[in-house]
Parts: structure tokens; sequence; C-alpha cells
């Protein structure tokens, strides 16, 4: 088993920035580079969607078009933690945060949640205007 727990959430204003880390644990991640991480998010009453995540390695990354060049994925192996470095956020940016595990998706699966059997109880990010 995989257990993800992510800290860093709060509110900001608009402009600000803000770090979300996932710590990763359990007898399984404890090859940790093999597995492929993404952060999700999840607005009331809209749909949870792909934020950002790299398939085993932070070298094959993905971003959603949303967040593209205000985003960054990163991971500390050493740690067994991921990191979200949000800059220039956005109101729209308003959401609950959630990261993700798998040790067995495919790069095409990368951006579905389906593809994940490991989850975070999610951070809350909000951003005021």
């Amino acid at each position: 088993q995989v257990q993800l727990v992510e800290s860093g959430g709060g509110l900001v204003q608009a402009g600000e920035s803000l770090r979300l880390s996932c710590a990763a644990s359990g007898r399984t991640f404890s090859s940790g580079s093999t597995y492929s991480m993404a952060w999700f998010r999840q607005s009331p009453g809209k749909e949870r969607e792909f934020v950002a995540g790299f398939h085993r390695s932070p070298s094959n990354t993905a971003y959603a078009d949303s967040v593209k060049g205000r985003f960054t994925v990163s991971r500390d192996n050493a740690k067994n933690t991921v990191y979200l470095q949000m800059n220039g956020q956005k109101p729209e940016d308003t959401a609950i945060y959630y990261c993700a595990a798998s040790s067995t998706l495919i790069t095409s699966t990368m951006r579905r949640g389906s593809a994940y059997a490991y989850w975070g109880q999610g951070t809350q990010v909000t951003v005021s205007s």
C-alpha cells in the first residue's frame, strides 16, 4: 500500500504563490522513482480535473493548459515527496488539490484520474481576488 499526505494549502491573494507538498510512504513505495505522480483538483460543482504530473520521471511531465507556465511539478526522491509550485495564482485556481500515484499507468492515461490507484486526502487552496 501507498499512503499520500498533502500539505501546504491555504488562502492567498490573486498573483501570489503557494507550494503544495505530497509526502508518500508505504512498503510498496520504497522504489518511488518508478511511480507516476500527479496533482488533480476539484472545485464545488465541478468534476475533478488533471492539473500536472509526470510519468515516472520529472523529465516526462504534463500540465493542464490552464496552469501551463504558472505551475511546476517536481519531486525529491530522497524525501519521497512531490511538489506543486503554483505561481501567479488566479481565483479560478480555488479548489481542493489531490495528490495521486500509480505504478502501472502509461503515458497516454496520465491525465485520467481512473489511472491512479492511490490518492491523498486533499488540501484546500483558496485564491481571493
